[in-house]
């Protein structure tokens, strides 16, 4: 894996705290927002592709 295993996961890692952070500062109701962000949180890389395909839109 080496560096380029680590930067790709670092690239993961920034993506997905933007994904939740725009979930969270977005109009969607609670519940959305918490099923979102487990999605995120247990599902990083599809969870990300999905919300950014189908999330709330500001």
């Amino acid at each position: 894996m080496g560096i380029s295993g680590g930067l790709w996961g670092l690239v993961l890692l920034i993506a997905d705290i933007w994904a939740l952070l725009n979930i969270w500062q977005s109009r969607e109701s609670t519940g959305g927002k918490i099923l979102w962000t487990v999605l995120i949180l247990v599902l990083p890389f599809l969870g990300f592709i999905v919300w950014l395909l189908f999330g709330p839109k500001k």
